[in-house]
């Protein structure tokens, strides 16, 4: 008899007991419906907050680990009943207790790194916990390759985990963990094949060559200082005027005011190589001598030196047009901008020396320069290790005395 003619006697036959089955199979099918609508649910929303929001690098990391994982598990649950002899429930219970331990140090690192961008100790018992289950995991294999399979696979794992960890690190704080030494770009650098500025070839060539003519210059300086003979002069004198004729051949020399400078400032530095064991260079942590603002206030056995300096200082500035002041001031900004990076806060008497302007002028720039960011971290320094106090204000304010103390390389006024 074909079922649906056996469901329909049967429905005959028994029509409570049919009834009762049919009711039973509807409130099955809501229950399966509303289990299946939870489960998409569920699912929805653990893709959405914790899936969605993350790269697929980290997801494949999550997923090639967590087989990885796998694999280790199942080498620790041969080696449990094999070799420890563990069966049943406690066999269940008992062989995957270093892969919880490693999830549970794989955790509790992330929290570290997250927190003090470190994994710590237990970044350390994520690689050892890992090598014991390779070892452990091997030791039970039956043949070489899987003895060489079952080894690799917790070390993959845990691979994908340092560099998941590594990732997140430089996502959190901007930085590398380490900085090689040996980088290619470094052999590059070294060998003369790549440039580490983003100079393009042409200023790149008209650097090199302005610089052969400061050095082929100063070579001939030195031979006629030295008395050498007419033949190494007038070899040397040939070697610099082709130098000359190259750079101005080929770098506009004759006709480019920037590229004279250059040529200028390239062969002073090079003249006056020996002035730099004459010089005295102020000590940084040395505070600045006091000196009074006006000249009526000093002593009277004060020579006539000193009146002069102090003169000089607090004298009014001179009259200037306005594209000399204009360039003065550029000047001292390039000097500040170059102390900035040396970590070394330039004081107001430092300026005026360096540029040749007025004390009140650069106290003046002093004062609105050192608000900018990277000179207030300095100053800020400085207070919080040492407590010292720079009683500069903004705006420029006359104050009876200026004194400046540098410490650790920021200098404070």
């Amino acid at each position: 008899m074909p079922p649906i003619d056996e469901i329909t006697a049967f429905a005959s036959d028994k029509p409570v007991v049919t009834v009762i089955i049919c009711v039973i199979g509807l409130a099955l099918l809501g229950v399966a419906y509303l289990a299946v609508r939870a489960l998409y649910r569920a699912a929805n929303q653990f893709f959405h907050r914790y899936v969605a929001p993350r790269p697929a690098e980290d997801i494949l990391t999550i997923v090639a680990a967590s087989i990885a994982t796998g694999v280790s598990a199942q080498g620790m649950w041969r080696f449990s009943g094999d070799v420890l002899g563990f069966d049943g429930p406690l066999r269940l219970l008992l062989f995957a207790f270093i892969e919880v331990a490693v999830i549970t140090s794989a955790v509790r690192a992330r929290r570290n790194m997250r927190e003090n961008y470190s994994a710590g100790i237990d970044g350390i018992a994520v690689w050892t916990l890992t090598g014991l289950s390779a070892v452990l995991s091997s030791m039970d294999a039956r043949s070489l390759a899987e003895a060489v399979f079952r080894l690799a696979a917790p070390l993959v794992a845990a691979w994908l985990w340092e560099r998941g960890m590594a990732i997140e690190r430089h996502r959190i704080t901007g930085r590398h963990r380490i900085n090689w030494r040996l980088t290619p770009e470094r052999m590059l650098v070294r060998v003369g094949l790549a440039e580490v500025s983003d100079r393009t070839a042409s200023e790149v060539d008209a650097h090199r060559r302005l610089t052969r003519v400061a050095l082929a210059a100063k070579r001939a300086r030195a031979l006629r200082e030295a008395g050498a003979s007419d033949r190494k002069m007038r070899g040397a004198l040939t070697k610099l005027d082709k130098a000359m004729d190259r750079a101005v051949e080929h770098t506009g020399l004759a006709v480019d005011s920037a590229r004279q400078e250059a040529l200028l400032s390239q062969i002073g530095a090079l003249y006056n190589t020996s002035a730099l064991i004459d010089l005295t260079p102020p000590v940084p942590w040395a505070p600045e001598e006091e000196q009074p603002r006006m000249a009526h206030a000093l002593p009277a056995a004060m020579d006539d030196d000193d009146e002069g300096e102090v003169e000089m200082l607090d004298s009014p500035a001179p009259v200037v047009d306005t594209a000399q002041r204009a360039a003065l001031l550029r000047a001292a900004r390039e000097y500040w901008d170059k102390q900035i990076e040396r970590k070394f806060v330039p004081r107001a008497s430092d300026i005026a020396h360096e540029i040749g302007i007025s004390l009140a002028t650069a106290r003046e720039y002093r004062a609105l320069w050192k608000l900018e960011p990277r000179a207030h971290a300095l100053i800020e320094a400085a207070f919080k290790e040492h407590g010292i106090v720079d009683t500069g204000t903004f705006p420029a304010i006359e104050t009876q005395q200026e004194r400046i103390l540098t410490v650790n390389g920021s200098s404070h006024g």
